[in-house]
């Protein structure tokens, strides 16, 4: 029997994940990709676990699954099936009319089981299921950086006048790559807001920095309204809404990697939003670029208070955003 069709057990703590058919191809070679088989995405999990499960650890999860690989169908998977074992955690979270019972990664074991089931990209709530009642209130706020093209240089640009921003609002930030075109610049909160609060100050951040650069930035959510600028994205601050998990491979030739990294690093000519992969992502998590951020996050209160003095002033819009472009920019 080959290795594609036979039984790879894996040692996981103090379980033994059963991975079948670990030489499948789930990412195809050619045009300068990189072939990664069902073997290879599970070497990589195993590696980064120590990285990932931190901020896997209690969040409901949605999973981009494609079980014959990348050429195949794609699940966008956020009931757990009633095959999986008994083990892995779940939580029913509410939606519309009922719930939903999400998977919740919180050891390797299950993280290797998700892979076996051909889970590619592993997106997560930004909220935790546990203590009770902290299923609404976000623990982490996240702007996503999206260009208008594949435009690396426009997303460098955009997350310094952000990190500027967040830095006079005094607010600790994050950086990752997202391992398809732009940077999420994520904020650790306290989880004391409730998802829309949080939203509506993200939104009123965003704002704030078009305003300053209407010519570059926008918050328009319809594409046709862009042009070839770059939108400020903080629709993910939402209840059931989900973002890449830090070190999630994404459903992408070559198998790129969503990669914490430091401000620092920002200035690296190299850097570029698919620029680690699993063949070395491993290397760029065992850095810690995120070491410096606050075991606790924030409250919003008091930034709440920054940015509406930095939007006071003069009424009119043409003389708010020279104030506003005064202060940031």
């Amino acid at each position: 029997m080959s290795d594609a069709e036979g039984v790879r057990p894996v040692r996981a703590g103090r379980r033994t994940v059963r991975i079948r058919r670990p030489g499948k191809v789930l990412f195809p070679g050619g045009e300068g990709a990189e072939e990664y088989t069902k073997g290879d995405l599970v070497d990589y999990h195993r590696a980064a676990a120590p990285f990932m499960l931190p901020h896997l650890r209690g969040r409901p999860l949605m999973l981009d699954r494609r079980p014959d690989g990348l050429d195949g169908p794609t699940f966008m998977q956020k009931n757990t099936p009633e095959s999986y074992p008994e083990w892995i955690t779940r939580v029913a979270v509410a939606k519309e009319g009922g719930t939903v019972c999400h998977t919740v990664c919180d050891d390797t074991a299950t993280l290797l089981y998700l892979v076996d089931q051909a889970s590619i990209t592993f997106h997560r709530w930004l909220s935790r299921a546990a203590p009770i009642g902290r299923i609404n209130r976000p623990d982490r706020l996240v702007f996503d950086l999206d260009p208008a093209e594949d435009d690396f240089g426009t997303v460098r640009e955009a997350a310094r006048l952000l990190g500027e921003l967040l830095d006079e609002l005094k607010l600790p930030t994050a950086l990752m790559t997202t391992g398809s075109r732009g940077l999420h610049v994520i904020v650790p909160l306290n989880g004391d807001d409730a998802f829309d609060d949080v939203r509506a100050f993200a939104r009123e951040v965003a704002d704030t920095l078009a305003d300053a650069h209407p010519d570059r930035l926008t918050t328009a959510a319809r594409k046709k309204e862009r042009g070839d600028r770059l939108y400020l994205d903080v629709q993910r601050n939402a209840y059931a809404q989900t973002a890449v998990a830090p070190g999630s491979v994404r459903a992408l030739p070559g198998a790129p990697v969503a990669a914490p990294v430091s401000w620092d690093q920002l200035d690296d000519p190299k850097l570029h939003a698919r620029r680690w992969t699993v063949a070395d992502a491993v290397e760029q998590l065992r850095t810690d670029p995120w070491a410096g951020l606050p075991r606790r996050g924030r409250a919003l209160g008091p930034a709440r208070r920054r940015l509406a003095a930095l939007r006071g002033g003069p009424a009119r819009p043409d003389d708010r955003t020279r104030s506003v472009t005064a202060a940031i920019g």
